[in-house]
Formats: C-alpha cells, sequence, structure tokens
C-alpha cells in the first residue's frame, strides 16, 4: 500500500485508537514495581505515541501533498527524469489513466469534464514527468466539438506531488465551479510539480550540464500538451500558476517567456531561487544565469516583457509580504508589463491559505487568456 493510500492512513489512525484504548485498559496491572512491569508500561506508551505521530503525518501528508511515496520519504528516489532515447524528434504525452472529478454528474465527461493522468516526454530536454490534465466538460460537448481551450499549467512546491493539487488543493472542482458559474472560462488544467528530476529542487533553471527545467515548462510542455489536446494556439492560450517553488517559477516563466505564457500567477511566492542541500550549485559559475534567475535583477537589467503577472501574500504569516510589494513596485513601474496582487490580512505558507486565493486567480487568469 502507498504512502498516500487511504487505506494505509486508515490502518494507523485505528492502530492508534487500538493502542490507546489498550494501555488505559492494561494500565492498572502495569501500575505494579519490577522491571518487567515496567518495560511493558514504556513499551505500550511508545508504541501508541508512535501510532499517534504517524496518523498526524499521515493525515499532513495526504493534506498538503509532502510526499508521493515511502521512497519519497526515505530519501531513496532516484530516478532522474531522463529518458534513454535521444532521437531529436523523441517527444510525446502518453494518458496513462482517465478517471471522474469529484463533481456533482462527474461520471459524465460532458456535465464533470475528465482527469487523466499523462507522462510528459520533452522533444528537446529528454525530461519526462507525470502530470494530471483537467479537460472541461465544454471539451466533450458536441457544439464545442472544434473549439480551442484556453491552458493553464498548474505547479506546486516543493517536493509537492501532483496529486495533491487534485485533492488538497482542489483545482478541478474549483476551477467546475467557476465555469459552471460563467466566472471563468472553460480551460485546460496542465497540473504538475516542478521537480521534474526528482529529488533534486532544480527551481525551473536550466542547470549547466544538468536536467534543463526552465526549457521543459518554456517548451517541450506547451508543445506535447498541445499536439495532444485542443488548446488555443499562441501566448494568449497559455498561463502558468503555482504556489511557493511553484509560485516562483510560475512568475519566471512568465517573466523570460512571454510568447509563450501571457499570464504568471505566483501564490506566495519568492523571487530568486535559494541555495541549499535540495538545489544544489544550480549555477555552476555562470554569473549571467545567477542574475537572469533573481527576478528582482532580471527585471531591472532586461527590456520589461508584455506579459501580466499575480502574486499574493498576507500582512501576517507570510515570510514574502515586504519583498512582494517591493516587487509590486518594480513591475508597476515597467511597462508593458502588468502586476496585480492578493493580499490577505493573515494566512500561513499552506493549503488551507492557497485555497483561498485559487478561486480568484483563476478568475483572474482567465481574464488573460484567449480561447478559438
Amino acid at each position: 500500500m502507498g504512502l498516500t493510500s487511504d487505506k494505509v492512513l486508515a490502518l494507523v489512525v485505528l492502530s492508534a485508537v487500538l493502542l490507546f484504548a489498550g494501555t488505559v485498559w492494561s494500565w492498572p496491572r502495569l501500575a505494579r514495581g519490577g522491571p518487567l512491569v515496567v518495560a511493558g508500561r514504556i513499551a505500550v506508551l511508545t508504541a501508541t505515541q508512535v501510532a499517534v505521530l504517524a496518523s498526524v503525518g499521515l493525515g499532513a501528508n495526504q493534506a498538503f501533498g509532502f510526499y508521493a511515496s515511502w521512497a519519497d520519504l526515505f530519501g531513496r528516489e532516484s530516478g532522474q527524469g531522463v529518458v534513454a532515447d535521444h532521437d531529436a524528434g523523441a517527444g510525446s504525452l502518453e494518458v496513462v489513466g482517465t478517471r471522474r472529478v469529484n463533481v456533482p454528474g462527474g461520471a459524465r465527461p460532458q456535465i464533470g469534464g475528465r482527469l487523466q493522468e499523462v507522462r510528459v516526454v520533452g522533444r528537446r530536454t529528454h525530461l519526462a514527468s507525470p502530470a494530471y490534465v483537467y479537460l472541461p466538460p465544454e471539451y466533450f460537448q458536441p457544439r464545442y466539438r472544434t473549439r480551442a481551450f484556453p491552458a493553464a499549467v498548474v505547479l506546486t512546491g516543493y517536493p509537492g506531488t501532483a496529486a495533491a493539487l487534485v485533492k488538497g488543493l482542489h483545482y478541478p472542482q474549483t476551477a467546475h465551479a467557476l465555469a459552471a458559474s460563467g466566472r471563468m472560462r472553460p480551460m485546460i488544467l496542465v497540473m504538475m510539480r516542478p521537480t521534474v528530476a526528482p529529488p533534486r529542487d532544480t527551481e525551473c533553471v536550466d542547470v549547466p550540464g544538468g536536467p534543463r527545467t526552465e526549457s521543459f515548462f518554456a517548451e517541450d510542455l506547451p508543445e506535447a500538451v498541445s499536439r495532444h489536446y485542443r488548446v488555443a494556439g499562441g501566448a494568449r492560450g497559455w498561463g502558468v500558476v503555482g504556489d511557493s517553488t511553484g509560485g516562483y517559477c510560475a512568475l519566471k516563466l512568465a517573466i523570460h517567456h512571454p510568447r509563450t505564457y501571457a499570464a504568471g500567477a505566483g501564490l506566495s511566492p519568492y523571487y530568486r531561487p535559494p541555495r541549499d542541500a535540495t538545489t544544489g550549485d544550480l549555477f555552476h559559475g555562470d554569473g549571467q544565469l545567477r542574475d537572469d534567475a533573481d527576478l528582482f535583477r532580471y527585471l531591472e537589467r532586461h527590456p520589461a516583457p508584455d506579459t501580466s503577472l499575480l502574486v499574493s501574500t498576507s500582512r501576517h504569516g507570510e515570510d514574502n509580504y515586504r519583498e512582494t510589494l517591493r516587487f509590486v513596485d518594480l513591475v508597476a513601474a515597467k511597462q508593458p508589463t502588468r502586476i496585480s496582487s492578493i493580499v490577505l490580512d493573515s494566512g500561513g505558507h499552506n493549503f488551507n491559505t492557497w485555497r483561498r486565493e485559487i478561486p480568484a486567480t483563476l478568475e483572474w487568469l482567465s481574464r488573460r487568456l484567449d480561447g478559438r
């Protein structure tokens, strides 16, 4: 059973309840003296606490999507996301599974849309990554059979999982409800994590001699998706949104590649990549690459891109508040770049905060993208 399995969580919670009840029931016997009885007390208390902590940890992982598997949890994820075939024409999107969207009437695609689990292989970068693609109900309705839809890439934080965007942040359900109420146009969502070379956090950088993550998202991913689905062409057909690390990547992609992404939204983003044990050396002495990855420096030293940006923060609870205000001031003085913001009174760096911001973000994104 997988780390994110509901059965695993239920089993651990049941174990914690039984151990707690057993400890209470057996405590009169364990209250006696003697080394064996003391050892018994230590054993039952330890077992109960381990079970309770495991329940809390598994529940938090289910809610926030920190780790996708046992191998991911224990640092044994070793796949680098690079395929062996280096043929220049080898780029693809393969559908590996289809499921209903958790909305009323979701069993019928014409009513609930469809959620497809896919695997994307980059034609240029040869990076491979899993993703979920949400297709709105209109995609399956006869009157829209020739319609091309706008698309948005939706990115998690690090380490994150694509499934967390569905189960924890409810992107498909939110998009479905907003479109049904007329608050946003029907849109294809491509949901994935920015970590396309796990376990390394590449921060959407084309690492010298390493994974070309920025090129994967700027070129390979839109190309593969457009070949497989009815996606509107041109920059006005594509947007990108993400939280935390994904928020930084979303802003960076829209700023660096305005001809690909007409809009980028960062929820609780930061504005320059960190260097730590998860990233390693991303730049290998390339000062230009390092400066370009710093969004403040990039905007100060390059012509303003023709794109729309959205950033979010909280006055209390977010570490990026002051830097976000500084970023807004910088971009507001740059034309033709456009900047918008969501500022909450309070909210931490977590799913609950982002769920409060996602509806307004999708509406904002919808107004800046076109279908055909």
